[in-house]
């Protein structure tokens, strides 16, 4: 199953997470790849440290190098293409090791925001999860979905944003936003 959560309101790696936990209740193994999001920890990395959680039943990958042209960021925008590109091949590759049989639950989180900024093809990815195996969950976030992805997913929630205290000045909020 591909699930798939998109649009400009807050919520979608949330809801990744969610999911993450209700799949590690049910004893199946989660593994979540971050396109975007950068080598500061957020609540997701203290969870699993915090909990006990062995790493081969819940891992978060940082892979992405932060947030891009925003916030601060100085990177060539060839580094973040770098990183999004490795993190598609991680994914693909984890996805082919032992038949599959390592990993339940694939988060890839913000994978639509690294598309939509032009960091990895649109037509890699679908060619990445188009043919994603029965009998495991593929969750994909991010504003700005693709089309094709829209279609190829079973499930998609559009999160819409009706206020956010973003846009009133104040900063993300620890425990909160990360």
């Amino acid at each position: 199953m591909i699930i798939l959560f998109t649009g400009n309101g807050k919520g979608k790696t949330t809801a990744s997470l969610g999911q993450a936990v209700r799949s590690l209740g049910r004893g199946r193994r989660v593994l979540m790849i971050q396109f975007i999001k950068g080598p500061w920890r957020s609540g997701e990395d203290d969870f699993a440290h915090d909990f006990n959680i062995p790493e081969s039943k819940f891992a978060v990958k940082k892979m992405g190098k932060g947030f891009v042209g925003i916030l601060g960021d100085k990177l060539p925008i060839e580094e973040h293409k770098k990183a999004a590109r490795e993190a598609l091949e991680y994914f693909r590759g984890e996805l082919a090791a032992d038949s599959g049989e390592r990993w339940d639950v694939f988060i890839l989180d913000e994978i639509n925001v690294a598309v939509g900024l032009g960091l990895i093809n649109r037509e890699d990815v679908v060619r990445a999860v188009v043919d994603f195996p029965k009998g495991k969950l593929l969750i994909m976030t991010g504003r700005g979905a693709a089309e094709e992805l829209v279609n190829i997913a079973d499930v998609v929630t559009e999160m819409k944003e009706i206020k956010h205290v973003w846009n009133d000045g104040k900063i993300a909020e620890y425990g909160v936003d990360f």
